[in-house]
């Protein structure tokens, strides 16, 4: 049966680019897979023949040759002997919809970064606003001191692992494809240690609890991350270490609340002062300040206090502290017989009808 034409099998133009390609290769992938077509004799047919297209079309010098002198041109190049680990966008394609193929980079039993390493650190409010020094005690993995992070007691080095020959992979055979999987006996690293240290059982790296300084500037805020670099794990093989990155959290504080560089309090005053204006003392994160309250104030009202807030993380001088007013309310038990005259005056004088205290009350307020 003669060969259908690549891009026909593909269901793409013969000027498609190289993400329309393996687009439409990933789709027949998905749809045509054994996996997903046990016993579908014709299904893994068109499997086969999308992977034999993909691999021509992938490839800018098959691609070239198939598209000049047609099938003839690519003869042998395709699946009669597919091996999908030959081509590295299998891998890409259907590795993680399947579960196979290389996922680590770089050449195996080559060094290897370190992780990266997160701290979550609670701080005070006032210890965010100003900045402070913190002590933080990091577990993480270091180079064992023993072998120096070579892994081996001796001091000898790793020899190539006799079941992948030193590539850190061995092939897999699946029905009518082939796969590169990770070596079972060396995890990949394509070496094995004869003589592996005591202390670190041939792994190079120890767990230990590294102490550390850490100045927290000033301005920081729930959420703020601070990169420590190559202050995480060790790496392997001689690798470098990852970073560490600290992560903050502030505590709630029992009178102000903060936006930003913005601190937000409430005062309590007065209905004359309201009424009559004043000068109250607030406080605020940088101690006691004045604020001189108008007359006619209305109850929430707001008044900005600039530069009584806090320093801004990224420059640009301090915020405002913000002070929203309440009008406070006594209760009558707490008024004496004199107050509660003048407030019934002035009601008298507004024309404004109040509730008389009851004989029981009176009887009480003799007692109290």
């Amino acid at each position: 049966m003669a060969k259908r034409d690549y891009y026909e099998v593909l269901g793409v133009e013969r000027d498609a680019g190289e993400k329309e390609i393996k687009s439409a290769y990933r789709k027949l992938a998905i749809q045509y897979h054994p996996d997903k077509n046990p016993g579908d004799a014709q299904a893994e047919e068109r499997f086969k023949e999308a992977a034999e297209a993909y691999s021509i079309l992938s490839d800018d010098d098959k691609r070239q040759r198939y598209d000049r002198f047609g099938h003839q041109g690519v003869a042998g190049a395709g699946a009669a002997g597919f091996d999908p680990s030959t081509f590295g966008d299998f891998a890409d394609i259907l590795g993680d919809l399947f579960g196979f193929g290389r996922r680590s980079g770089g050449s195996a039993g080559g060094p290897q970064r370190g992780a990266d390493l997160r701290y979550d650190l609670e701080l005070t409010f006032e210890e965010a606003a100003f900045g402070s020094d913190q002590k933080l005690r990091v577990p993480r993995l270091e180079k064992c001191d023993t072998c120096s992070g070579s892994g081996s007691a001796s001091g000898k080095a790793p020899v190539p692992c006799s079941a992948c020959g030193g590539r850190g992979q061995v092939r897999v055979s699946q029905g009518f494809l082939t796969f590169a999987s990770t070596c079972p006996q060396c995890r990949g690293e394509g070496r094995v240690i004869t003589d592996p240290c005591r202390d670190c059982r041939g792994a190079g790296r120890v767990e230990r609890e590294r102490s550390l300084e850490v100045r927290i500037p000033a301005g920081v805020d729930t959420g703020s991350r601070m990169r420590l670099v190559g202050e995480g794990e060790q790496g392997r093989l001689g690798g470098p270490p990852g970073d560490l990155y600290v992560v903050i959290s502030v505590k709630a504080h029992p009178r102000f609340e903060r936006d930003g560089a913005t601190v937000f309090s409430r005062h309590k005053i007065s209905y004359p002062q309201a009424v009559l204006g004043a000068k109250v003392e607030v406080e605020t994160i940088h101690g006691t300040a004045t604020l001189d309250i108008p007359a006619g104030t209305q109850h929430g009202k707001d008044f900005h206090l600039r530069g009584q807030g806090i320093e801004r993380l990224h420059g640009g001088g301090k915020g405002e502290h913000v002070v929203v007013v309440d009008l406070q309310v006594p209760n009558p038990r707490d008024l004496g017989e004199e107050e509660l005259d003048a407030l019934r005056r002035l009601a008298a004088l507004a024309g404004e009808e109040v509730k008389e205290p009851s004989v029981l009350n009176k009887v009480k307020n003799l007692f109290s």
